[in-house]
């Protein structure tokens, strides 16, 4: 690529943070350039990155010239002597490592279980468990939100959909924040891997023996000639995953943002009819999740006029994409009055995100809730951001009213 820069400190890391709430500048500069930088992925691939809105939506829209299921294993798997065979066996079932047709038999089985309709079904047993956080939240006097109420109140939710054990949750939670961490070395995150998928796999013979009512029961029960236990594994492990590690830093650092903007926090929580709204431009403004996974390029193309070519990776910030001026004005400003844009925050495609009515609800319950209960709701202390990982949000956000 003639107009590729080259970043010789760019890894996956430096393109996967922040400052605070800000993008770091030389994301900004090289989406204004319009040019498309080499970088390191945070699973170990050299990829080609691209960051204005366009080039991102076409990257993931278009499966037939940009596939996730032609990406080679991370090289830490090949160094450690793992072959093509188990890659495949560990991207069963995971909808974000598929393209058709497996990606589509699979998602045709999930879809019906997250619609808006039947999400909706759902929004008393969320505002039953958000309140019930917020009753201890208050009886203590003081919070650690992420502790007390951003993180619990996701993992609750997700493991009664899915039907993974509650208690569980200290076990899963710290090992997929150590999973998603950029620091956590190669050799490390492929033990942790190892352990989230012997862990999926016992409750997935656990549902076999006996189907329950929820999302794991269900698909065993009404596909189980249809998906393999690998397949059931992966599905287990990604919604698990996605289902409380999103949310949760949406929770967090979106509790923050709107504590730096008063006038904006008060019209979540006195104004139902601006909520939904509110909800669009937090997703948009924040962006928790960096970019997209890498795709291959099967033939030669162009993407955004860039000249790619076949066996090539290439991945899109959704963080720069989000803020392109040439998509929303003035986009590095929080304004839950902004009508909602057509953002990236869920994905764009077959891969957009199954869960974002899930999502969308347990925000639109606990962020007025959260509001409305602590009136005088304000820092205690510094807030702690994750810094190179892959889903960003806070380590820390203690509060007090």
């Amino acid at each position: 690529m003639t107009d590729q820069v080259a970043h010789e400190a760019w890894t996956g890391e430096v393109a996967a943070q922040r400052d605070g709430f800000e993008l770091l500048p030389e994301v900004t500069a090289l989406r204004a350039s319009g040019e498309t930088a080499r970088v390191a992925t945070p699973f170990g691939h050299a990829a080609t990155m691209v960051t204005r809105y366009a080039d991102v939506r076409e990257l993931h829209g278009d499966p037939e010239r940009f596939r996730l299921d032609a990406v080679p294993p991370p090289p830490a798997m090949v160094e450690a002597g793992r072959d093509m065979k188990e890659w495949r066996r560990r991207q069963a079932g995971n909808l974000l490592g598929q393209d058709p047709p497996d990606h589509t038999r699979l998602r045709r089985m999930l879809t019906g279980e997250f619609t808006v309709k039947r999400m909706k079904r759902l929004v008393p047993r969320v505002e039953e468990i958000v309140t019930q956080h917020l009753d201890a939240m208050e009886r203590a006097g003081r919070t650690e939100l992420v502790e007390d109420f951003a993180l619990p109140v996701p993992s609750m939710v997700i493991c009664e959909l899915l039907g993974v054990p509650y208690d569980d949750r200290a076990e899963f939670t710290e090992r997929s924040a150590r999973t998603l961490d950029g620091t956590t070395p190669p050799p490390e995150r492929m033990r942790l891997a190892d352990e989230s998928r012997a862990y999926m796999t016992s409750l997935v013979a656990r549902h076999r023996a006996d189907p329950g009512d929820d999302l794991l029961g269900m698909l065993i029960r009404e596909h189980s000639g249809d998906v393999t236990d690998d397949e059931l594994v992966g599905i287990g492990n990604l919604l698990l995953v996605a289902g409380h590690e999103t949310t949760s830093n949406m929770l967090s650092l979106g509790t923050l943002a709107l504590l730096e903007h008063p006038d904006q926090l008060a019209r979540v929580r006195d104004d139902p009819e601006s909520v939904d709204a509110a909800v669009e431009e937090l997703l948009r403004w924040l962006t928790v999740v960096h970019g997209g996974f890498p795709r291959a390029v099967v033939r030669d193309t162009t993407l955004g006029g860039h000249p790619v070519a076949a066996g090539d990776l290439v991945i899109g910030s959704l963080a720069a994409a989000n803020h392109d001026p040439q998509v929303v004005a003035d986009p590095d400003t929080l304004d839950v009055t902004r009508a909602p844009s057509p953002h990236l925050a869920f994905g764009h495609g077959i891969h957009h995100c199954l869960g974002a009515p899930l999502a969308r609800i347990e925000m639109r319950v606990a962020f007025p809730a959260l509001f409305r209960r602590f009136p005088t709701l304000r820092l205690d202390g510094e807030p702690e951001f994750r810094h190179r990982t892959l889903i960003y949000g806070l380590h820390r956000l203690p509060l007090a009213w």
